[in-house]
């Protein structure tokens, strides 16, 4: 007792003086508060200046809300936008309440021109203030009218005011943007042009971005500028520029309409008026050390110079990424892709092609091609360090390292070695009852040859030479997984994939070979019990092969640039089908099971995954983005169950964001509150998805987001130790968990940080509440994410 009451006094005391610390403490940030309050923000002004406050309103007059009208109400607002100080990530009128910035400059204004810490304070942080003369609103709205007209308001003006404030020293800013009445594209004729170019852009005049009754736009005439720039100098004109284009246009023919002549420009050179044929390719290879050619390899229509005993890559390997032959049309299109071609074996630091006239005579029509490269370093290296965090209390650091060698013997392939690693220990100390140690760890290690084009068995030239990235891969890998208190896994394999394009939107992958095995070297007591207690988790999770072969193919139009993006991916996947045709070949029946490879039973399944993502820009920066997916894997044959790392889970922060990740399914299925590793069921044979996002514009980079999502995953057969987990169309629709939330974007062009509150609506399984919405406390059904991209 007596003990105990010296701790109570203690912790009192400890009470005590943390109250006295905490009153403290807000007494000196609300004295700070007040002091910076105290100070002006315009005290320091220069003379006759005014500090810009934002803008405090847009007038819009004659708003055109075409899909043109807007695009150009866009770039206008653009162009009169501007932050003030202490602005909302960027908005030009939403700005934080404590200009701490501009309190900093003024009050230590003084110590400008003195060195110590008054200077830095200064130097670092405070806030030049944005004046009005900065903004230069004047010429703003110059820029705003120009825009304007470039777009076909000819008629349309921009003007401002300033709005003082109580502040003589401070000033707001109202513009007034008066769209009027847009110009539109009445006839459009091409003139003057030689009968072969003639000949080209009639033949191709559909192609044209002028079409008669679009919006005027100066925009749309560069446009086709650049467009007949490139007709014409994919077939033979080397020397054609945009800037040969120019345009003839008449307002008064039609009231507010445009007759336009398109028509070549005054004094173009002789040599772009002639097409261009290609003659000698010449290769000039330099080392990565600087070392200059010094030797010459000649082949047929190509000479290779380079250094030391032979060609630092195979004549064939080059001759294969350069689509263009000798004698034929010079072609910008065949120059760009051999261009990329090149750039994607990774090899060269640089490759610049130029070309050059044969000779000097007025008759020359032939063009030499000198491609000078530069190798780059032979090997790479890099290094990973992250740490995990996962919804199971495990948390710890992780590691990789690869090495790669480029060109690997001289084949313009990279064989890369990659080993990685990462230990994890338990959180949650009260696990069990002991202290947290070091509990679980992975090891793996890989070893892969790849190569930027297709290895194939047979020759296939016009697959091999297509103009749109190939890519073939070899790769060997081992990893070891301890998961302590549970078991010890070591998994190894191999796979063979190719990937290649027929066109810009299709994408086809291939993996005709992928071998892997998983086996259990040893298990605890407690996953022992887990086992006893579910047979197919323990069949799932035993020694097994998965011999498989997979194809994918991948639609994306995003290239196109249409305002309505499509994204379909589809998977298929035949596992032990094949072995279990040889074994039959050799007296094993098909339906026999448990027939085994190297001492091991073989996965034998069919699966099939879908997915279709769309995004419909609806106006302006709004967007309504949608996604469908579901999957389905049928084990059969030698094994009942598929290999527990192909089932199906649902829920987190890219899935159905009330729900956090592996916490729903199969089916109504729930595992008790007391299991703390239920998780580990929580995957099915089946998987049904479905989510839509609208999202939209706050202010500056910042983008608000609201959703809805749903589903579910379920088993094909009945299991006794998950009850309610198969699919059945009784209980399909009380199984579809359902939620919806909010959510923050901020869209750093290259980055997008995601902040997502999932509001659960509705639990697929029973928990204790009646009614569609069975969630039993709104906080209860609240999920948190924080994570970096969009979710689809």
């Amino acid at each position: 007792m007596k003990t105990n009451r010296h701790n109570h006094i203690g912790y009192t005391h400890s009470r005590t003086g943390m109250t006295l610390n905490g009153r403290l403490l807000q007494m000196i940030c609300l004295t700070i508060v007040l002091l910076l309050a105290s100070c002006s923000t315009t005290r320091h002004l220069p003379e006759g200046e005014i500090l810009y406050t934002g803008v405090e309103d847009m007038i819009i007059e004659n708003e055109d809300k075409t899909p043109a009208g807007i695009s150009a109400l866009e770039e206008v607002e653009a162009a009169l936008s501007y932050p003030p100080n202490n602005a909302i990530l960027g908005s030009n009128s939403l700005r934080w309440p404590l200009p701490t910035g501009l309190w900093i400059y003024n009050s230590f204004k003084k110590y400008e021109d003195k060195k110590g810490l008054g200077r830095w304070i200064y130097d670092h942080m405070g806030a030049n203030p944005v004046l009005i003369s900065n903004v230069n609103p004047a010429t703003r709205v110059k820029i705003a009218t120009n825009l304007l007209r470039d777009y076909g308001y000819f008629n349309g003006a921009v003007s401002y005011e300033e709005i003082p404030q109580k502040n003589p020293k401070k000033a707001k800013l109202s513009y007034r943007i008066d769209m009027s009445n847009p110009y539109f594209l009445d006839s459009i004729a091409y003139l003057k042009y030689p009968v072969k170019a003639d000949s080209l852009i009639q033949a191709t005049r559909r192609q044209s971005v002028l079409k008669s009754g679009d919006n005027f736009s100066v925009l749309k005439l560069e446009e086709e500028r650049q467009r007949l720039s490139e007709l014409f100098r994919n077939n033979g004109y080397y020397y054609f520029r945009p800037e040969f284009t120019t345009f003839r246009a008449d307002t008064l023919q039609k009231s507010g309409y445009v007759s336009l002549q398109v028509v070549p420009q005054t004094g173009i050179p002789d040599e772009a008026k002639k097409q261009y044929y290609i003659g000698q390719t010449s290769i000039y290879l330099t080392g990565y050390n600087g070392e200059a050619p010094t030797d010459t390899l000649r082949l047929r229509n190509m000479v290779i110079h380079y250094s030391g005993d032979k060609p630092g890559i195979r004549p064939g390997v080059i001759r294969r990424n350069l689509f263009f032959q000798k004698g034929e049309l010079y072609n910008q299109a065949k120059q760009t892709y051999s261009q990329e071609a090149i750039a994607r074996m990774g090899i060269f630091k640089y490759a610049e092609f130029r070309y050059e006239p044969k000779d000097t005579l007025s008759t020359c029509d032939s063009l030499n091609v000198n491609i000078h490269a530069m190798f780059d370093l032979p090997y790479d290296g890099e290094l990973e360090l992250n740490v995990t965090t996962k919804s199971t209390d495990q948390t710890g650091p992780g590691a990789s390292f690869s090495l790669t060698r480029k060109n690997f013997l001289r084949m313009g392939a990279d064989l890369s070695w990659e080993v990685k690693g990462s230990y994890e220990w338990q959180t949650n100390s009260t696990v069990d009852g002991d202290n947290t140690v070091m509990n679980s760890y992975e090891l793996g290690t890989s070893l892969s040859l790849d190569f930027p084009r297709l290895i194939l068995p047979w020759r296939d030239r016009e697959l091999r030479r297509s103009r749109f990235p190939q890519h073939t891969s070899f790769k060997l890998y081992i990893n070891q997984l301890n998961r302590a208190r549970f078991f010890k896994m070591l998994s190894f394999g191999g796979t063979v994939s190719y990937d290649f394009q027929r066109s810009r939107t299709w994408k086809h992958t291939i993996t005709p070979f992928r071998l892997e095995f998983n086996t259990l070297q040893s298990t605890t007591e407690r996953f022992d019990s887990i086992s006893l207690a579910n047979p197919t988790l323990a069949l799932s999770l035993g020694n097994q092969f998965i011999p498989a072969m997979e194809y994918t193919f991948t639609y994306d139009n995003a290239r196109l640039k249409k305002r309505h993006q499509l994204w379909w991916e589809t998977s298929f996947t035949s596992a032990g089908n094949v072995t279990s045709l040889i074994y039959a070949a050799f007296g094993k029946g098909l339906k026999e099971t448990n027939k085994k490879l190297l001492n091991s039973p073989y996965a034998q399944f069919l699966k099939m995954t879908s997915e279709i993502r769309t995004l419909l820009k609806i106006s302006g920066k709004h967007q309504l983005a949608a996604r469908l997916m579901g999957g389905i894997i049928y084990a059969y044959g030698n094994q009942q169950v598929a290999p527990y790392s192909e089932q199906f889970y649902i829920g987190g922060a890219n899935s159905i964001r009330a729900f956090t990740v592996r916490s729903l399914g199969p089916g109504t299925y729930h595992p008790a509150a007391d299991e703390k590793y239920g998780y580990i069921d929580q995957t099915g044979d089946i998987k049904l998805e479905a989510n839509v996002e609208y999202r939209f514009p706050l202010f500056g980079d910042l983008y608000g987001a609201t959703f809805l999502d749903a589903g579910n995953v379920w088993l094909l057969r009945k299991e006794e130790g998950r009850p309610g987990g198969q699919l059945t169309m009784k209980n399909f629709a009380k199984s579809i968990a359902l939620g919806t939330g909010v959510g923050l974007r901020y869209d750093l062009e290259f980055l997008v940080i995601r902040l997502d509150l999932g509001i659960a609506l509705h639990a697929p399984y029973d928990t204790g509440k009646k009614g569609y919405y069975n969630i039993p406390k709104f906080k209860d059904g609240l999920g948190l994410h924080f994570a970096i991209g969009y979710p689809f």
